[in-house]
């Protein structure tokens, strides 16, 4: 997984995006009889001056029996004047790592896993008007996309990390 950005693990360490493949093929080799979830979901802040930071987060979820996760933070010089360009560069992003991160750990031997992209947007709020377009940005990527409610790898691990 090539990226210049290192992930924090939830002990506190840096460690590559290379390192968050085997950490995460490790937690699932673990346990190989239970089902696994793997979710990319990023939240932002915006700073006074309009420019804004970026956390994402990248979560294992052992149905049933707990999980792991990894996040990076990336502080944005360019501005963001309205909430929607914050918001979809968020999908952006998710987009990406999304991406990145399949085609490397799709190159070993891995248990079966679902797969989603985490939005925090929802129906209630300035962004339900967005949902739609997100979500289509996703499917049209050939990923499966999650809002608010159910959007935890965004609206809960991520905004922890903002």
């Amino acid at each position: 997984m090539a990226s210049v950005y290192l992930f924090n693990t939830s002990f506190g360490l840096k460690i590559n995006p290379d390192q968050v493949v085997q950490e995460m093929i490790n937690f699932m080799k673990a346990d190989t009889r239970r089902d696994y979830k793997i979710t990319i979901g990023t939240d932002s802040e915006k700073a006074p001056d309009k420019t804004a930071d970026f956390v994402t987060a990248i979560v294992i979820h052992r149905v049933g029996n707990g999980g792991r996760y990894f996040w990076r933070r990336i502080d944005e010089v360019e501005k963001y004047h309205t909430l929607r360009d914050r918001i979809m560069q968020e999908v952006l992003i998710s987009l990406d790592v999304a991406k990145v991160f399949l085609s490397s750990i799709k190159k070993f031997d891995v248990p079966h896993f679902d797969f989603e992209i985490h939005i925090d947007v929802g129906e209630n709020g300035a962004t339900k008007i967005m949902i739609q377009e997100l979500v289509g940005m996703i499917r049209a990527n050939n990923f499966e996309a999650k809002t608010k409610p159910y959007s935890y790898a965004a609206s809960k691990v991520a905004d922890r990390h903002v």
